[in-house]
């Protein structure tokens, strides 16, 4: 997991040297503009997918839902899906409810675009198109670099079709390099600060809600962590009242319309006693007792360099705990569904 980590600067800088191939395919979709569009993942790659229905709704105007892949494993439900765009997201193109998923949405009209960081894959050949994360092999069974360059790739899948040119990722691999490097004393705090704790909320609006959902996994399945994840909103809806002076919460909150939203929601949680860790490049704008710096861009692309420290954290607060991250008990690297 370590090493996994830092090969992300390297990893989206290649990434972004592929701009063109992704071009290509984003090209495909705008030649025939979807009435709306669907995304079908399972774990981290559903993060992902979180972060592309942001990316879809705002940057391209399109509503955007995500599929529930029960309803056609297990309920045989076939919607008429013509001109609807299908993204489907998954790391090893392995798990056997995603492939279902996207054979029938094919069968039933619609334009399938399969993500994945294996080109071998069933789902890439079931989709009609399909874009490679290109991360290389991932031993750990935590996802650390294809998570990253899963995001990137969406990114860029959508900055495309929108007729972008990549402008606000041209330099991701040299920020990502600045993230891991200027964030490791203060995730060192962090670990020291938090390895005893028992209940963590993590928590963020807009864009970087994606990152509090991984954050939340990572931590639970590396440290075994009680760990929930919840939108800014959604927590002053109820769950706040469960925040006290036992609860750490993570805050993911960067430069823009999302990071600013948070700020009601850390009064809040801080006026509970809360002890509150900022992550992201807004953390001096926030209360809390450690802040975890990321260098500013876009707010549509602070998930790619939100999520690199959380993960150092997840590693640091499982060596801390006495656990082993590359070998979480009770997983595997590929799980498969229906």
């Amino acid at each position: 997991m370590t090493a996994e980590i830092d090969e992300q600067p390297d990893i989206l800088a290649g990434l972004v040297q592929q701009r063109s191939e992704i071009a290509e395919v984003a090209r495909a979709i705008a030649a025939s503009p979807p009435r709306f569009a669907l995304l079908a993942a399972r774990g981290s790659s559903d993060h992902a997918a979180l972060y592309a229905k942001y990316l879809i709704e705002v940057l391209l105007g399109l509503p955007t839902g995500l599929v529930s892949p029960s309803t056609t494993t297990l309920y045989g439900a076939r919607p008429d899906l013509r001109d609807v765009l299908l993204i489907s997201v998954s790391q090893s193109g392995g798990s056997p409810d995603l492939l279902e998923v996207t054979e029938a949405a094919r069968e039933r009209g619609a334009l399938t675009v399969a993500v994945s960081n294996t080109a071998s894959s069933k789902l890439f050949s079931a989709a009609e198109l399909a874009v490679d994360v290109r991360a290389g092999e991932e031993h750990a069974v935590a996802a650390t670099k294809t998570y990253s360059a899963t995001l990137l790739a969406l990114y860029l899948l959508v900055d495309a079709v929108r007729g972008g040119q990549g402008e606000a990722v041209r330099d991701i691999g040299e920020l990502a390099r600045r993230t891991l490097d200027g964030s490791e004393s203060a995730v060192a705090r962090a670990v020291d600060r938090y390895r005893f704790a028992d209940r963590v909320i993590a928590a963020a609006r807009g864009y970087s809600y994606a990152t509090a959902l991984e954050a939340s996994l990572k931590l639970a399945e590396t440290s075994y962590l009680a760990t929930r994840a919840y939108s800014g909103a959604d927590l002053l809806h109820g769950p706040v009242a469960a925040v006290d002076e036992e609860t750490a919460v993570l805050a993911v909150t960067s430069k823009g319309t999302g990071g600013a939203a948070m700020g009601d929601v850390l009064g809040a949680v801080a006026e509970r006693g809360a002890d509150v860790l900022t992550v992201g490049s807004a953390t001096s704008d926030m209360p809390g007792a450690l802040h975890i710096d990321v260098p500013e861009t876009a707010e549509e692309v602070a998930p790619v360099l939100e999520v690199l420290p959380v993960q150092r954290l997840a590693l640091g607060l499982s060596l801390a705990r006495g656990g082993d991250p590359d070998n979480p008990r009770g997983l595997r690297k590929v799980t498969k569904t229906r």
